[in-house]
C-alpha cells in the first residue's frame, strides 16, 4: 500500500500477513515467481525470500518503471548494488544500530549484481 512520511510511518517494517499469504497462494501456480518490492525503504523480507525465485527491490521508480520491464524481459541485464546494509531484524533499525547489534545484516553493503 502507498505511504508517505508522517501518516505512513509504521513501527513494524515486516511485510504484512496478507502479502505473505498472497505469495503462498501464488507459489504453486508459478514456474518462476518473481517478487517486485515497491518501497521507499528497506522492509523486513526474510519470510518472503524463500517463496520467490527472484526478489527485486524496485524502490519507487515513478515514471521510470519501464526499466523494470526492460530487465524482466531480458532487454537489459540486471545490475545494481546496495549502498547500505539491508536489515534482517527490527533490532537493526535504524541502520545506524546495525553495527551495535552484533548480528549480520540480511544483505551486506555492496550486495547485488554487476
Amino acid at each position: 500500500p502507498p505511504y508517505a512520511e508522517g501518516v505512513g510511518d509504521r513501527e513494524n517494517l515486516c511485510l504484512k500477513p496478507e502479502e505473505i499469504a498472497l505469495l503462498h497462494r501464488l507459489r504453486p501456480h508459478c514456474e518462476k515467481l518473481i517478487v517486485i518490492l515497491f518501497s521507499g525503504r528497506p522492509l523486513l523480507i526474510n519470510e518472503a525470500l524463500p517463496l520467490a525465485d527472484a526478489f527485486l527491490a524496485a524502490w519507487l521508480p515513478g515514471t521510470e518503471g519501464d526499466g523494470i520491464t526492460d530487465v524482466l524481459f531480458g532487454d537489459y541485464p540486471f545490475t545494481g548494488k546496495l549502498s547500505f546494509f539491508w536489515p534482517q531484524t527490527h533490532e537493526q533499525i535504524p541502520l545506524t544500530t546495525l553495527h551495535e547489534s552484533g548480528t549480520a545484516p540480511l544483505f551486506p553493503l555492496g550486495y547485488g549484481l554487476t
